[in-house]
């Protein structure tokens, strides 16, 4: 089914690009720009079995595309610039902005040297734990073992249960419904969980999230750079709406200070962490402007508008499917002929 909806969309997109229609619809639906939102960036893999295929993509993608927003006469800014065009009249040309989620090493490895060759500006949105080694990536570890197991087994609300992950489409299904069921706990309990399966079926959480983390050396040589803005994330990349206010609010503000003490200047770009709109609320927004935030970047798709007419604490940004490799959809989205129009100023999800 789902194969069969990107199959769909990937038709109307063909569509709307070879009638001409998305240019049309720029006119009156591309607002000032998009803000990109990207991940891991890496050579492709040939495992079979990759459930976070969608949040990749290869330096090859990110080099043609970079290529292609210049041939296009997209402006590419830092978000202090995306900021800054939020607020005024419309400019003749339309802006890009590149941000990647994570702080995954893959960016310093594989996508910096592809973007410093450009020479172009981006963001790296920062989970501080991560850098000091304490992050748990739970979404990796889950990927990791499931990709090695023929069979599962774990408590869900008391309850033992037992998976068959024999065949790929097996795996996927399985790995849907548990990084979606993990996705509604609290931090303690998603933490008791994920180290739970962890010790049973011998993956080293510890190790596997440093390993896909950039350290501190790392991220002293991205911000010494004046093209890289370092943004924040909060510490542990909890989802926001499964906690209490104040612990998120401790969240989003300890993370803010670690960085700030790390790079010593300050941070004032945030990217809500998953983004979506179950993963945070219209409170996490005022949360991110009393802390002293610009902006809150979240992954909801849509265009930036000018004149003020959007929030600068819910930012729509273009989460980009990394199994999509098209430059023509790539040049549809970036008309915002397919966004659902934007909220009212001041709005976001309750």
């Amino acid at each position: 089914m789902a194969s069969d909806n990107r199959f769909l969309q990937r038709a109307r997109m063909e569509l709307a690009y070879f009638s001409g229609f998305a240019r049309l619809k720029q006119r009156r639906a591309g607002g000032a720009g998009v803000v990109l939102r990207f991940e891991r960036v890496r050579p492709r893999r040939s495992v079979r079995f990759q459930p976070l295929k969608s949040r990749e993509i290869t330096p090859e993608f990110l080099d043609r595309t970079i290529r292609a927003l210049k041939r296009w006469k997209f402006d590419i800014v830092p978000m202090d610039e995306v900021c800054r065009r939020a607020v005024t009249l419309p400019q003749p040309k339309r802006f890009v902005s590149l941000t990647f989620d994570g702080g995954y090493k893959d960016v310093m490895a594989s996508a910096y040297p592809v973007l410093s060759r450009h020479g172009v500006p981006f963001t790296v949105y920062l989970p501080t734990a991560f850098p000091d080694g304490v992050g748990e990536a739970w979404w990796q570890a889950l990927e990791d073992m499931i990709g090695r197991e023929d069979r599962l087994s774990l408590v869900i609300d008391r309850r033992e249960r037992r998976f068959t992950i024999r065949s790929t489409p097996e795996k996927i299904e399985v790995y849907e419904f548990l990084a979606s069921w993990m996705r509604t706990l609290t931090p303690p309990d998603l933490s008791f969980a994920i180290n739970d399966l962890c010790k049973r079926y011998a993956v080293d959480l510890t190790a596997l999230s440093r390993s896909a983390s950039m350290d501190w050396d790392d991220l002293a040589k991205l911000a010494a750079d004046p093209n890289v803005t370092i943004g924040g994330a909060t510490v542990n990349y909890p989802v926001l709406a499964n906690l209490r206010d104040v612990d998120a609010q401790r969240e989003m503000a300890m993370g803010k200070a670690v960085a700030e003490a790390a790079f010593r200047r300050g941070i004032h770009h945030f990217a809500y962490p998953f983004g979506d709109r179950e993963s945070w609320r219209r409170a996490h927004a005022t949360m991110a402007k009393e802390i002293g935030f610009i902006s809150a970047a979240t992954v909801i798709s849509g265009v930036v508008q000018a004149q003020g007419r959007g929030n600068l604490h819910a930012l729509p940004r273009l989460a980009w499917d990394g199994r999509q490799r098209s430059l023509r959809m790539m040049r549809v989205m970036l008309s915002g002929a397919f966004f659902a129009p934007e909220r009212p100023a001041g709005r976001a999800p309750t």
